[in-house]
């Protein structure tokens, strides 16, 4: 078996329970969480990925916030008040890709992945997924959509600066998610990124994701209103670190439609450019699943469409 590294067991926090999308409370709101059968309102996927910065960091170095990836599935919501702990695989001399995991207290799993350093960052959790997809003609939410559509605002500037509200769909600033953090790294700082090889801070995984949504003006409408949670991330720095306050444009592309027995997945890449270099700074994988039950016409709508119930 392999030698694993863990942090400690933290609190993840809420941030979103004012979240609104598509004109609605997202499932992040405990009313709707509660309507759609579940415990509790989750805390976002990406919420987790603080816990791995500082494991990563002591394995890969200054590499991780330049060249690092985390890809992850999403195995079971956690809410607040929940204590959850992540945890590397040490790998081998010389490897540059490991696995990665974190669980509750009494053992539930959370997330399952990789992590790795580019840049071949090789057989990647989210990447293995997509591969093994097999094309559905049963999509109903997503019936309007198709694999390969650009995003209808690209290029799209982006920027976040330490004060900045992010918008209704993360209705909070940079400032506001380091106050509650789940591990702070000193490179996120001002003061501490005075010390980094990079002389300015960067900004942490989990926010990359809030980034790479921001503003998104992408046209990828699916039928609704329904609601939708994220099921799989990746997050893969090309020519890192992503900095605060600095711009970048943003271009968006489907590159995979699936579905289950419950949801229906839209698959997104959104490319993160450096607005005055114009390299490739990041890619942000995102699965995106819908609730069928969610989608009060779904029944009427996969009929008229000709789908299987």
């Amino acid at each position: 078996m392999a030698d694993l590294k863990y942090s400690e067991y933290r609190l993840p926090r809420q941030m979103l329970a004012d979240q609104v999308y598509d004109g609605h409370k997202s499932l992040h709101d405990d009313k709707m969480a509660e309507d759609l059968g579940f415990s509790g309102a989750p805390i976002e996927g990406p919420t987790h990925f603080s816990q791995f910065d500082l494991l990563l960091h002591e394995l890969f170095g200054d590499a991780w916030f330049e060249r690092g990836c985390i890809s992850s599935h999403y195995r079971n919501m956690v809410v607040e008040g929940e204590e959850v702990r992540a945890f590397v695989e040490i790998p081998a001399e010389g490897a540059t890709i490991t696995r990665i995991g974190a669980e509750k207290r009494d053992g539930t799993e959370v997330l399952t992945g990789t992590a790795s350093i580019g840049p071949d960052h090789g057989d990647t959790e989210i990447g293995r997924r997509i591969a093994r997809l097999e094309p559905s003609d049963q999509l109903v939410i997503l019936s309007d959509l198709e694999v390969g559509r650009k995003g209808a605002g690209n290029p799209e500037d982006a920027i976040m600066d330490f004060d900045q509200y992010m918008g209704a769909l993360y209705p909070f600033s940079l400032n506001d998610k380091l106050a509650v953090i789940t591990e702070m790294h000193p490179y996120y700082t001002l003061e501490g990124a005075a010390d980094s090889p990079w002389g300015k801070p960067v900004i942490p995984m989990e926010m990359i994701s809030v980034l790479s949504n921001y503003q998104n003006q992408s046209g990828f409408k699916s039928r609704g209103p329904a609601v939708g949670m994220f099921a799989g991330l990746e997050i893969r720095l090309i020519n890192g670190p992503v900095f605060v306050n600095h711009p970048y444009k943003i271009e968006r592309e489907i590159v995979a439609l699936s579905e289950s027995r419950r949801t229906e997945s839209n698959w997104v890449r959104s490319s993160i450019y450096d607005a005055e270099s114009g390299d490739l700074a990041c890619e942000v994988i995102l699965n995106s699943a819908t609730l069928k039950a969610s989608y009060e016409k779904y029944e009427e709508d996969a009929k008229a469409l000709g789908k299987k119930l």
